[in-house]
């Protein structure tokens, strides 16, 4: 199946004003682009690509003073499938984890394992290590976050989360981050999008996902602890230790953002009729 994804946001800025955004679809479904997500600026200013420490695809603009749109379309091929579970997934003891997990066993900006460390011991050293720590954390906070966009706050981090017990996907994400850190389980925090395909109706306007990625078994695997169920059409864009690593628009001076759409669509094919469409 294919879905169309992409994005409008829409600035003004008083001055000339460096802006970064993290926006493209990521390198691992690189080969599932069927419409190549390229970033479209009006009006039309000069845009250097790099890439993060991370690996994330990221551009670097000088925005003029006034109003400027950035948008994208893309086409992605996906299997359709819902995400997968890992039951037989063991943990790793930390010395036997690869070096290039262990910045994500460390406190970050929004994951503070300090504040945290003895509450996840007391919630979860009973659980059995691997992935049904990580399901019984997953668990633990999809019940103990109550979601809600009019209480979203771009400051707020795990350990706030837990003690206001409410927030939007990249809360929940943290929170579980958090937890897994502090009982030695490497993870990291992913943003992209998600569809809405198999959800009852009606469908909230579109927006950006967060879930996270936990080193168990050998590999990393998708845990999503706002939804807790697995989802279809689950598309990558970046990942890093928390949400200030993968932010969609990093700006650097004062601006209004005017507008902000999102899409996941499925793309369906019409029916033939006697060899036509």
């Amino acid at each position: 199946m294919q879905f169309k994804t992409g994005y409008e946001l829409v600035y003004n800025f008083s001055q000339p004003t460096p802006i970064i955004l993290v926006v493209n679809v990521h390198d691992s479904r690189a080969a599932d682009l069927v419409v190549t997500d390229r970033l479209n600026v009006e009006p039309a200013v000069p845009v250097r690509g790099y890439r993060d420490i991370f690996g994330n695809q990221c551009h670097r603009i000088l925005a003029p003073a006034g109003r400027i749109r950035f948008s994208a379309d893309a086409v992605v091929n996906d299997s359709g499938d819902p995400d997968v579970a890992v039951p037989d997934s063991e943990q790793h003891s930390v010395e036997e984890l690869p070096d290039d997990t262990i910045r994500f066993l460390l406190g970050s900006r929004y994951c503070e394992t300090d504040l945290l460390s003895d509450t996840a011991w007391q919630l979860f050293g009973g659980t059995e290590p691997g992935y049904q720590r990580v399901r019984a954390i997953c668990d633990y906070v999809h019940n103990h976050i109550f979601f809600n966009y009019q209480n979203a706050r771009p400051t707020r981090s795990a350990a706030e989360a837990y003690r206001e017990g409410t927030g939007v996907c990249r809360d929940y994400a943290h929170l579980a981050i958090t937890f897994c850190r502090c009982m030695n389980i490497p993870a990291r925090y992913c943003t992209g999008y998600l569809s809405d395909l198999g959800t009852p109706l009606p469908y909230p306007p579109g927006d950006f996902a967060a879930w996270f990625e936990v080193w168990i078994g050998g590999h990393w695997h998708m845990f999503d602890p706002r939804n807790n169920v697995p989802r279809i059409g689950r598309i990558l864009m970046a990942r890093g230790r928390d949400a200030s690593d993968v932010a969609i628009a990093t700006t650097f001076g004062p601006n209004t953002l005017e507008s902000f759409r999102v899409w996941t669509d499925e793309i369906v094919e019409a029916p033939r009729i006697n060899g036509a469409t």
